[in-house]
Formats: structure tokens, C-alpha cells, sequence
């Protein structure tokens, strides 16, 4: 597995830092939350200069070494590890970037306690010997495929959620929709909330939480459109909600469309394009998956 493990980050002390606080660098150099320097303050090798246990009130000399443990200090391993298609496009110690395969559910829940992607990454974990919980950034549903980062420990976790719903981290989408939008580039402004009779449907609502979609068609045939989507929120169902909502479902969509399994076996939405800044490196980062095969015969 790629990564250092556990996963400590380091730093050695310049003449500028020289004199400060322990907490000081943690928190403004090495960019750690609060919860994460209590994590490790409460560590036994949580937090070392000189490969010394240390404490954040202690402060720095030049050509010292400040390290932290960021990975999971007790994790809990609570999630069953099972063995199953597991594609992995990128790993280091920070972040693991999976292409989901459709039909897979994210996370354990009613029906699938053992047969989700979290339960197949616990498995790599075990596998690589490395004891670590699988911390989410971001979800996809289950009939979508595509590109997912999942971070591989508390701190990489806290530092890409910060990056959500910002120009530092873009999801673009590509989808089949039945019909036509007009115009065929465009913005939806409109308010999801829950519907009254169900647990899992959306509906566009006045009294809603703000969704707002940015689409852009890039293809039509058969009375279809393959359209290119970006959030700037992320409602649940929000693309699905929001292109039934300008009259052009997605093909496929049980939920705010028509099923026809014959066509497709799921509604025709895949992850294409993940940008992102490293949580650790702050490098800019992006992968891109193709059309699926099945996606791709609708038009």
C-alpha cells in the first residue's frame, strides 16, 4: 500500500520558527485542526521533537524535528472487511481516488451491511496490514459510477471537507437525460427538500435547502442529451432532482424518471472528472474516468 503507515507528518524547525510553540506550528504550519492536536496530544507518540515525546506548550529551537501522528491513533475498526472489486486509480498515505462501479452502495446500511465500498477498502486495509478507519469525504449514490476520494485518515478527512463546495474542489458529472434542455446551457437555481411520503425522495421546495446545478449539453441523440454537470452544492439527489425538474429526467431513473431496465439498469450518471488540492501537499491534483460502456449505448 502506498503511504507511510502509521501516517506521520514532520517538520523541521527553521530559524524563523525557532521559539514558538509546539501548538503554534501544528495548528498554522502543519494546518491541523483542534480535534486533530487533541488527538494526538492524547497519544502516546502523538506528538514527538527529536523523537521525544513532547507537549504543545513546549516551544521549538532551530534544526529541531517536530512529528505528529495523524492516522487513526485507536481506530475502530467497526466496518466488516470483505473482498470485492476495488478500483483504485490513486493511493498514497493521505488519500485513496476510487473509480465506484455502478450498483455499488458507499457505505453499510438496510441490505447491505457487508457489500459496499467501505467494506471492500477495510479490506485493502487489512490486506496491507494498516489499521485504519474509512473516513468519507463525499458520497455517491449507488446507481452512480465514476471518481470518489476517500481519505485515509482524520486529518486528510477534516482537510478535504473544508475543500468542498469550493473552486479548490470540483466533481464534474456527465448524464444521459430523456429529452432535450432548453436552453442547452444553463444554471438551476432551485431549492430541494425531502418529499412528504417518502424516506428517499427529493423534490424541488420553496422551503428547501438551496441546490444550485450548472449543465452544459454536449451530445444529442434519440431523443436524448448527454449533458456535463457541476455542483456548486451537493443536495442529496440533487443532479437527479434538479434535471427531472427542467423536464429532462435521466434515462434510466426509477426514482424521478422511467425504469427501463432493457436500456440501462440504472439512472445514466457517472463521476467524469475530480479536481482537488492535496490535504497534506496542498499540490493541485485531478483524474478523469471515461463514459461507461452502458451510458455510452444511449447515445
Amino acid at each position: 500500500m502506498a503511504g507511510q503507515f502509521p501516517r506521520r507528518l514532520e517538520l523541521t524547525v527553521t530559524a524563523a520558527q525557532a521559539g514558538e510553540k509546539i501548538d503554534t506550528l501544528l495548528r498554522q504550519v502543519l494546518r491541523l485542526s483542534g480535534s486533530a492536536v487533541r488527538r494526538a496530544k492524547w497519544t502516546e507518540d502523538g506528538i514527538l521533537l527529536d523523537g521525544t515525546r513532547a507537549i504543545t506548550g513546549q516551544r521549538v529551537s532551530a534544526g529541531q524535528t517536530l512529528s505528529v501522528l495523524v492516522s487513526d491513533p485507536h481506530p475502530r475498526l467497526d466496518m466488516v472487511p470483505t473482498p470485492g472489486p476495488l478500483d483504485i486509480v490513486y493511493e498514497d498515505g493521505d488519500i485513496l481516488v476510487i473509480n465506484k462501479a455502478p450498483g455499488l452502495s458507499v457505505h453499510p446500511g438496510p441490505g447491505h451491511y457487508a457489500d459496499t465500498l467501505c467494506n471492500f477498502i477495510a479490506f485493502h486495509y487489512r490486506q496491507a496490514g494498516v489499521a485504519a478507519d474509512v473516513h468519507l469525504v463525499h458520497r455517491l449514490d449507488r446507481g452512480t459510477s465514476g471518481l470518489m476520494v476517500v481519505a485515509r485518515h482524520p486529518h486528510a478527512q477534516e482537510r478535504l471537507k473544508l475543500q468542498l463546495h469550493t473552486p479548490a474542489f470540483r466533481r464534474i458529472y456527465l448524464a444521459v437525460c430523456d429529452g432535450v434542455p432548453n436552453p442547452a446551457a444553463g444554471v438551476i437555481d432551485a431549492p430541494i427538500g425531502r418529499s412528504p411520503d417518502s424516506l428517499v425522495e427529493r423534490r424541488v421546495d420553496p422551503a428547501g435547502q438551496r441546490a444550485v446545478t450548472a449543465y452544459r449539453t454536449l451530445k444529442t441523440a434519440n431523443g436524448r442529451a448527454l449533458v456535463e454537470l457541476e455542483l456548486d452544492t451537493g443536495r442529496t439527489h440533487q443532479i437527479r432532482v434538479h434535471m427531472a425538474h427542467i423536464g429532462c429526467p435521466l434515462t434510466g431513473d426509477f426514482l424521478y424518471g422511467t425504469e427501463d431496465k432493457a436500456l440501462i439498469s440504472r439512472p445514466a450518471l457517472h463521476s467524469a472528472r475530480l479536481t482537488l488540492r492535496h490535504p497534506v501537499t496542498e499540490a493541485p491534483m485531478a483524474w478523469d474516468s471515461p463514459l461507461p460502456p452502458d451510458m455510452a449505448a444511449l447515445i
